[in-house]
């Protein structure tokens, strides 16, 4: 793409020549001839070689009345690392893979299966759908009457377990289970009993899951993430959870079962939920907090174990730090008291 149809689909305001051809993403300091980078703060042009760059409008403008953009074309827009993924999406775009199926992968011989690309030992249980477009790499074991819908990959080594749904344009990182059964048990005297595990998994359209994660069944009704969420390797979601649409959960977040976290929340690494809990639209966790079973966390950000509001934490955070300080300062007043008191035996204080 030239760089005027970039500002174009970009709508953003193209400062340089117009005709540079543009055929790559990448970093400042990697970026060569031919690439497109980004600038997301800074009001200072580092020395690059890409030939274009993403920037803020503030910068770009300053550049143009400070001196004249010469060998790198500039395209100010108002949210640059946006528009630098929204641009890389439409230079590298998603590959439609048509029409090999592995000889090893072991299907059913229905028209219901209708993945571009089945990779080699794949194993796909019987009344299984596989939508238009879908990839299925090696080694992977979907289980009976699953739903994938279209354009969806699965990546080498997920196990999906009977029925499971997936929706439209998810991406399923390696090694991730989904549909494993809960941990549910009631204890009967000397042992657990375990509690039927025979619901499903419903994943909505747009899903991220990275790799290794695990994704239990319902209970008795099903476990469900909601369009466009994005999580993290290494994350737990346990049975009859609840999860909205655009949450972001990082990795190694550990969510007990029957937790609601609704639309729009973000979620820090190492976070641990107790059950029942639930989070409200637009709440922020921090990392390695802790939310204890049955809070209602609201809107705000929320830091440390258990979790609290941040300005809260932060003044505890503080009073903490200042512990060794005032521990000095008894110290030292202790000092002067006993001295005071050797000085003058009758009058001092008991110590």
């Amino acid at each position: 793409m030239k760089t005027h149809e970039i500002a174009e689909f970009l709508t953003g305001e193209l400062f340089g020549n117009g005709d540079i051809e543009i055929s790559g993403i990448a970093n400042l300091e990697k970026a060569s001839l031919g690439d497109i980078a980004f600038i997301e703060k800074s009001v200072n042009f580092p020395a690059t070689k890409a030939s274009c760059l993403i920037v803020p409008k503030d910068i770009a403008r300053l550049r143009a009345e400070t001196r004249p953009v010469e060998s790198v074309s500039v395209i100010a827009v108002d949210n640059p690392k946006l528009a630098f993924a929204l641009i890389a999406a439409k230079l590298h775009p998603f590959e439609i893979r048509y029409g090999h199926y592995h000889p090893t992968a072991v299907y059913p011989d229905t028209d219901d299966i209708q993945a571009g690309y089945i990779g080699a030992f794949v194993s796909i249980g019987e009344n299984t759908q596989i939508g238009e477009g879908c990839q299925i790499h090696d080694g992977v074991r979907i289980g009976k009457n699953v739903v994938i819908r279209k354009f969806t990959i699965i990546h080498p080594n997920c196990v999906i377990y009977d029925n499971v749904e997936i929706g439209n344009g998810c991406i399923i990182h390696a090694g991730t289970v989904i549909g494993a059964d809960g941990f549910g048990y009631v204890r009967d005297a000397e042992k657990y009993v375990k509690f039927p595990q025979i619901g499903t998994v419903v994943i909505e359209d747009d899903v991220e899951i990275g790799a290794n994660s695990c994704v239990d069944r319902g209970a008795l009704g099903e476990t469900r993430i909601g369009q466009g969420t994005k999580i993290d390797n290494l994350v737990q979601v346990g049975h009859n959870v609840h999860i909205g649409k655009r949450c972001v959960i990082a990795a190694q977040t550990g969510i007990s079962g029957s937790v609601v976290i609704e639309d729009d929340c973000v979620i820090g690494g190492q976070v641990g939920f107790g059950d029942h809990v639930r989070v409200l639209s637009g709440a922020v966790i921090g990392s390695q907090a802790g939310v204890l079973p049955g809070k209602i966390v609201r809107p705000g950000v929320w830091w440390g174990t258990p979790i609290q509001p941040l300005d809260e934490f932060k003044r505890q955070n503080a009073h903490v730090k200042g512990i060794a300080r005032l521990k000095e300062e008894v110290r030292e007043i202790k000092k002067k008291i006993q001295s005071i008191s050797a000085k003058d035996p009758a009058n001092g204080p008991d110590l």
